[in-house]
């Protein structure tokens, strides 16, 4: 079998010293798109998939893309609402084991991701990741409950926003190793500021992210074997 893995010794460097990791959500630490779930359930899952392939492959910037998305689904707060009570999100393999090795060594466990927050929180709550730790997007609703736009203010509603959260973080708390985990270009783009950026293949795998990553890894095994 051929591995698509590929391990920089400069960025596996910093893996090992790190105090602050912070992963992608969608396709990185579940194995679905919180969106692209959203639409199937609305019956809109084929147009936004296609938008969402262009943005995870950097042709489209992201709040480019995330208002196209949402202008095509147009949830409403009881459909999202009923959506995040019945959708059972699938962690990906080795990830509970990965966060817990970090959260063990005292080393603080962040999501960053173009999702959204009701969608989000019930991922961090399984992985005992607390809700101060999640950096996500918010949609906004009128008083009846219809979609009006997203909150604009969040830094990951755009392109480089992903950076801009971890800039705040290092910021904030004077991290030195802070490594990004995720599968796409948003992702990537956040190193710098993160010290280090590792591309993840194991739900899917982005050909720019693969090219461009100088640490892709298919299966969380390897980075929590690098932790030993």
């Amino acid at each position: 079998m051929i591995s698509n893995d590929r391990l920089s010794r400069d960025v596996l460097d910093v893996w090992q010293r790190t105090d602050a990791a912070c992963f992608d959500v969608d396709s990185t630490v579940i194995r679905e798109e919180g969106l692209d779930g959203l639409a199937e359930y609305l019956c809109k899952g084929e147009e936004v998939r296609a938008i969402t392939q262009q943005t995870m492959g950097g042709r489209l910037s992201f709040r480019e893309a995330l208002t196209k998305r949402l202008d095509i689904i147009q949830p409403t707060l009881p459909t999202l609402l009923e959506y995040s009570q019945k959708r059972a999100f699938t962690l990906t393999p080795g990830i509970r084991d990965l966060v817990a090795k970090l959260q063990a060594k005292r080393v603080p466990v962040y999501l960053v991701s173009g999702g959204f927050l009701r969608l989000i929180l019930p991922v961090a709550r399984s992985l005992g990741i607390p809700a101060s730790h999640v950096f996500c997007n918010r949609l906004l609703f009128d008083d009846n409950g219809k979609y009006t736009g997203f909150d604009h203010a969040a830094f990951t509603s755009d392109s480089g926003g992903k950076g801009r959260v971890i800039e705040q973080l290092i910021t904030v708390h004077s991290y030195q190793n802070v490594v990004m985990i995720g599968d796409g270009a948003t992702d990537m783009e956040a190193s710098p500021p993160a010290h280090a950026f590792v591309g993840f293949g194991g739900n899917v795998i982005r050909p720019a992210v693969q090219k461009e990553a100088k640490c892709f890894v298919t299966d969380f095994t390897r980075l929590h074997e690098a932790l030993e």
